[in-house]
């Protein structure tokens, strides 16, 4: 039990240690969890060799607890599970996927009856419950259905997409899509090409291994996407990682889009037809509160995890929730990222007024924006005293600027009167610490880089 631990985003591991004897103990965790509850629980995975066959583990235990058991033909994006969870009253859902880890790797997260991530109070019942299975005399098992998890979400991204922009619109856009070899592959660029575009499409063909690079859609790793779009004949480029739930954008300008431009380029967007504050990490740009600011909206600022950008988006009634590590939901959509709802969202964005354009704009109303983080080596275990030294280390002055205001939200982010902040929070999935910065410029943000790695380094 001691090797099951549910972090940001689920429990994630090698599979030397995400075994199938423990994936059933996770099953039967969760089984206990939703005890009473008599309606069917959802379970889809991701494109790895094996998660299809601890689908079927999680799936048989569940069903010999009396669950109703939904699998997809295939594997399928989580996206497309948070949808069907609250558009069929499932009781929840499993998402086996170690998103965009390389192909060593392996995960499961539960996704409760609403759609949204899960909160701490509910993957710490999870964890609590974690037993050997359990099973009921066979009469009173569940089923195993194949369920299609496509046609419903498409039919919401289309009708929720309509509601900003007219899709008809989209008949004379080609757009080149990258699956990274990942679940969205027919999915994401299925749903575009029912909005008209035309698709090129890369990497949409299932490879376990990813083609031997992780699933994560970085600058570095879309490198022939960017070709395709500045040198070819798209005008849009769209990538997701393994299970779906993010977004990459390429543009022919920028290449890859930085996806903190790309959150106010949306945010911008959605609010030419509709309204409503937006919702971002400590480590999401302040791009995002000058254009709330400009349309008279207001910004919430969470934590670090879309778990905490959902639960704000349904207290502050938001239009948008975003980070800046390219995940993002809008209102009317369950409150999951979902990286194949928002391609369909970005080209309809693309078509009405280019990204580039619109991004050239809001820099100019609202002022340059640039961001970089480092990582600074960091065991899990010295985390918290590491933090608690830097507390009393905080300097009154930054990179030779005044601070202005310390937020505590995730770590310590130190805002200085340019409006440029520091931030030093630690990774919920890796032995480092994170150091972000943002200024007007590139060199200020190394600078402030520089003098956060000072500040970090003689504490670790």
């Amino acid at each position: 039990m001691d090797a099951i631990s549910f972090g940001t985003d689920g429990w994630r591991a090698t599979l030397d240690v995400f075994t199938a004897p423990r994936v059933r103990m996770v099953g039967q965790a969760v089984a206990t969890h939703l005890d009473g509850r008599g309606a069917p629980v959802g379970i889809c995975y991701d494109a790895r060799e094996s998660s299809r066959g601890f689908a079927e583990e999680l799936a048989r235990v569940l069903a010999a607890n009396g669950f109703d058991v939904l699998l997809p033909e295939r594997d399928r994006p989580t996206p497309l599970l948070a949808w069907a969870i609250a558009d069929r009253d499932l009781a929840g859902g499993l998402m086996v996927t170690a998103s965009h880890n390389p192909a060593e790797y392996n995960g499961v997260k539960f996704i409760p009856d609403d759609g949204a991530p899960a909160l701490p109070e509910v993957t710490e019942s999870i964890e609590a419950n974690l037993a050997e299975p359990e099973s009921l005399p066979e009469a009173e098992w569940g089923t195993i259905q194949e369920t299609d998890f496509v046609a419903s979400h498409a039919e919401h991204a289309h009708d929720l997409v309509a509601e900003y922009a007219d899709e008809a619109a989209l008949d004379d856009l080609t757009v080149a899509y990258d699956a990274m070899h990942g679940s969205g592959r027919g999915v994401t660029d299925g749903l575009l090409s029912e909005a008209g575009a035309s698709v090129e499409r890369l990497r949409c063909e299932r490879a376990p291994d990813f083609g031997g690079t992780p699933p994560e859609p970085s600058a570095e790793h879309l490198t022939e996407l960017a070709t395709r779009v500045q040198d070819g004949d798209a005008s849009l480029g769209i990538a997701n990682d393994g299970d779906a739930d993010r977004l990459a954008v390429v543009t022919s300008e920028r290449g890859h889009l930085d996806e903190n431009l790309f959150f106010a380029a949306l945010y911008d967007f959605l609010l030419e037809s509709a309204s409503g504050p937006a919702v971002r990490t400590v480590s999401t740009t302040f791009l995002i509160d000058r254009i709330a600011e400009a349309h008279g909206e207001s910004v919430v600022e969470t934590a670090v995890g879309f778990k905490w950008v959902a639960r704000a988006m349904a207290e502050a009634g938001a239009l948008v929730g975003g980070e800046e590590s390219g995940g993002f939901s809008v209102d009317g959509h369950v409150r999951e990222k979902d990286g194949v709802l928002l391609a369909l969202l970005a080209a309809a964005a693309e078509r009405e007024e280019s990204l580039d354009d619109r991004v050239d704009r809001l820099l100019d109303e609202h002022g340059e924006i640039h961001q970089s983080k480092i990582s600074v080596d960091c065991p899990d275990d010295e985390k918290t005293r590491v933090l608690d030294e830097l507390e009393g280390e905080l300097p009154d002055r930054v990179a030779g600027e005044p601070v202005a205001d310390i937020v505590t939200k995730d770590g310590f982010k130190t805002v200085l009167e340019s409006g440029a902040w520091l931030l030093v929070r630690p990774s919920g999935t890796e032995p480092v610490l994170r150091v972000y910065a943002e200024a007007e410029s590139e060199e200020r943000v190394a600078a402030l880089l520089d003098a956060g790695e000072e500040l970090v380094v003689p504490l670790v």
